[in-house]
């Protein structure tokens, strides 16, 4: 990596101000069938990473009778370096708020910095 690409990752991390925790289901193999058992439930992976928790969208709240639902695009900036898989669940606490998202989506790698589309789940 070029010093300016070291400089310009250096600028972007300093930006991150969460901790997020990644889990995923865990694959095993089962010794006496050699069959691929997963997890029931998903296991820390990563613990306090920093990150940056940004939105990409945000739409007006829809009014229903019921409630209202706000929408929007949540976003995880993070080092290139820590693997994350799409489809991990992943906490982040951000500013004194922690969030819980699930199934997360590709990661998009940039020599600086990875970008990966969350989905918000309503507990934390």
């Amino acid at each position: 990596m070029s010093d300016y690409m070291k400089l310009a990752r250096k600028a972007i991390e300093s930006q991150y101000k969460g901790l997020c925790t990644i889990y995923e289901y865990i694959e095993t193999e089962d010794p006496d069938t050699g069959e691929t058992i997963v997890s029931p439930e998903p296991a820390p992976v990563h613990e306090n990473i920093p990150c940056k928790l940004s939105k990409k969208t945000i739409n007006p709240t829809n009014q229903t009778e019921m409630a209202n639902t706000i929408q929007y695009s949540p976003v995880l900036f993070i080092n290139p370096d820590i693997e994350i898989k799409a489809g991990s669940n992943i906490v982040i606490t951000q500013n004194g708020v922690t969030r819980k998202f699930v199934r997360s989506g590709e990661p998009f790698p940039y020599e600086t910095h990875q970008e990966i589309v969350l989905q918000r789940t309503d507990t934390a």
